[in-house]
């Protein structure tokens, strides 16, 4: 049995920069300032650790009530924007030939590994029609640091499917060195994809276990896993 774990920015789906428009313009509204993500790295990064880092870097003081109504109108923008037209928004290739083709593995089961809350990557996959490939997954609600992750995401496949796989049955394909960071840790194997802001070489000098400038070669790709 095998476990894939999939990155969404810059991995399964471009939005066009919905997410970075919505975060700023919930944040503005919160906290008055315009442009708040300006000096922020969002690659590879959990949402949580993008909030934190705009929160550290303008000095503001914590409050829950705040960061609640933050979030909430995080997904009322995102939702709202990922209607509007932009000319960047696109599904990355491959997808979703290689998701269908995977699905009807039946060693297979297909999992999120996302800095993205919950709610946002469910509204950024609906868009594309892809959230109904997932059964389960980590997200940026269970931790700020990327790299714990896959515990989380390995602790649902056994909930849900009663299974624990090996370390190296456990895959997550992503497209920053941080998801090839993050799967070092726990022994998973650690697919990049050259389709998000980083390139071929970069993403090499990272030694991944495989390395695709994208996944369009869906029978190459499904290779890997049989």
């Amino acid at each position: 049995m095998k476990i894939l774990l999939f990155d969404i920015d810059g991995t399964l789906v471009h939005t066009g920069g919905s997410g970075k428009h919505a975060m700023e313009v919930a944040f503005e509204e919160v906290y008055a300032i315009r442009n708040g993500l300006e000096n922020v790295l969002l690659a590879g990064q959990t949402d949580p650790k993008i909030f934190l880092d705009a929160f550290k870097i303008h000095g503001l003081v914590w409050n829950d009530e705040q960061v609640k109504r933050f979030k909430e109108r995080y997904f009322i923008h995102l939702a709202e924007d990922m209607q509007r037209p932009r000319p960047k928004r696109r599904i990355m290739p491959g997808f979703p030939q290689l998701l269908e083709e995977l699905r009807q593995m039946s060693s297979m089961h297909l999992g999120l590994l996302t800095g993205n809350w919950i709610r946002g990557a469910e509204i950024k996959l609906d868009h594309f029609d892809l959230w109904q490939y997932f059964e389960f997954g980590a997200f940026g609600d269970d931790e700020t640091d990327r790299n714990k992750l896959v515990p989380h995401a390995l602790r649902r496949a056994k909930e849900k499917f009663n299974i624990q796989p090996n370390h190296d049955a456990v895959y997550v394909i992503g497209d920053t060195p941080r998801d090839i960071h993050c799967a070092r840790p726990h022994g998973a194997v650690a697919i990049a994809v050259a389709t998000g802001e980083y390139s071929v070489e970069e993403l090499r000098a990272e030694k991944p276990d495989f390395l695709f400038a994208d996944l369009s070669e869906v029978e190459k790709v499904v290779e890997i896993f049989r």
